[in-house]
């Protein structure tokens, strides 16, 4: 069988999540040849992770993007979703992905499979502690970090919006009262990134949005590839045509191991940077209300 074949009944059953015998007869060819090379490209695909993932770049210092100034050193934003899988019934429990992505809706790292039983730190210290891990440069050396949710430790190489205050987009009706709402405002909204990236690959990729008819041992390379191929399409596409249909507010460095970050604790360090972040923004955002 052509490469161009392989590839594109690779591509017909991920972007409409379509049962094997349905391939068979677009296709004409066996069910057991169209199993054995969706496998084939199916490994090719995660093998090319290096190639496809996009590569954290930090927030510059001179950033005017409103969404992204008060955020210099930022690499991405956090995610964790969950993905409907078909399990045995001693195992019958949905399974959720980890992803963080860059500020142009690319994939930085993927770590799929996790029950959703699971408690955040757990899948994050698995992520960070795996051969192939999501690296963090260490905050003594470069200063750079991601945006996270409340479920994680505001600590180095992890800010995370304040406990107990309005967060999520859609409960902005009315203005911040105070420094820790507007932190919290713009947070959300630059983390919003990572929530509009899980709505573009799930429009993509129709086998992402319900259950899947692959084997349970299969779906985290398959939420992988998905990923990958995401990346490799926004970065040879001149337009992302799904751009427009997902709307923004849309509500979801170097291999040095001595310089990443293999724990995640509880920083003073973080929390003093935190506040005085969510005070320098709320001291500007107050002289601009009164200028105007």
């Amino acid at each position: 069988m052509l490469v161009d074949e392989q590839v594109a009944m690779f591509l017909h059953v991920l972007a409409h999540d379509q049962k094997n015998r349905i391939i068979v007869e677009r296709f004409k060819r066996s069910g057991e040849t169209i199993s054995r090379y969706f496998k084939v490209v199916l490994d090719v695909v995660c093998r090319l992770h290096k190639e496809f993932h996009k590569k954290p770049m930090p927030i510059p210092d001179d950033e005017t993007d409103e969404r992204w100034r008060w955020f210099k050193g930022c690499l991405g934003a956090l995610y964790g979703a969950y993905m409907k899988v078909k399990v045995s019934t001693a195992k019958r429990k949905p399974y959720r992905t980890r992803k963080v992505c860059s500020r142009d809706l690319q994939f930085i790292y993927v770590l799929a499979g996790w029950e959703c039983s699971a408690v955040d730190s757990r899948v994050l210290r698995d992520a960070i502690s795996k051969p192939h891990c999501l690296k963090i440069p260490h905050e003594s050396i470069v200063g750079t970090y991601y945006l996270c949710d409340a479920g994680y430790t505001n600590g180095g190489g992890f800010l995370t919006p304040y406990r107990g205050q309005r967060y999520h987009l859609n409960d902005w009706s009315q203005p911040p009262t105070n420094a820790k709402e507007l932190y919290n405002m713009r947070h959300s909204s630059a983390r919003n990134i990572i929530e509009r990236c899980f709505g573009l690959i799930k429009s993509r990729w129709a086998i992402l949005r319900d259950n899947a008819y692959h084997p349970i041992e299969s779906m985290p390379r398959i939420i992988i590839a998905c990923c990958l191929m995401h990346n490799f399409i926004r970065t040879t596409m001149m337009e992302d045509p799904l751009d427009q249909e997902i709307p923004t507010n849309h509500s979801q460095f170097g291999d040095e191991h001595d310089n990443i970050i293999s724990t995640v604790e509880t920083s003073q360090r973080w929390t003093d940077r935190r506040d005085l972040l969510a005070n320098t923004m709320f001291t500007d955002w107050g002289s601009r209300c009164a200028n105007n």
